[in-house]
């Protein structure tokens, strides 16, 4: 996939999903697109040198993924122990989604979890 069709996936998967150029004030930093679901980055890549996308993953996958996947190593700039780092020329379509769309909803269900419990804990401290 190149970085339309990735941007266009990213996108699909809900009207939540936002994407912005942060880290403009480094050198190195400038063409990096980070996509956010409830204000969390939940996929990125560099503009400049497609050569990583980077995407939150469950760490009990990670090994069996890298070991199954030639194209599944580390990510850019972000912990191994909790990113992958996929090549998005050599990744088929349908995987390159596949680790989209659960690194989208891993990063959904965290913060949405904590939302609604920092709602609970809000509406009864009103209701006492």
């Amino acid at each position: 996939m190149n970085v339309e069709e990735i941007r266009d996936y990213c996108f699909s998967l809900g009207s939540d999903v936002e994407e912005k150029l942060p880290f403009t004030m480094f050198k190195n930093g400038e063409g990096v697109l980070v996509f956010y679901v409830c204000g969390h980055m939940f996929c990125f890549f560099d503009l400049n040198d497609f050569q990583v996308i980077s995407l939150k993953c469950q760490p009990e996958r990670i090994d069996e993924l890298k070991a199954e996947y030639d194209c599944i190593g580390n990510p850019y700039n972000e912990s191994p122990k909790h990113w992958i780092g996929l090549d998005p020329h050599t990744s088929p379509d349908a995987l390159t989604k596949d680790l989209i769309r659960n690194s989208y909803e891993i990063v959904k269900a965290k913060y949405t979890k904590k939302n609604n419990d920092r709602t609970r804990k809000n509406v009864s401290r009103r209701s006492v």
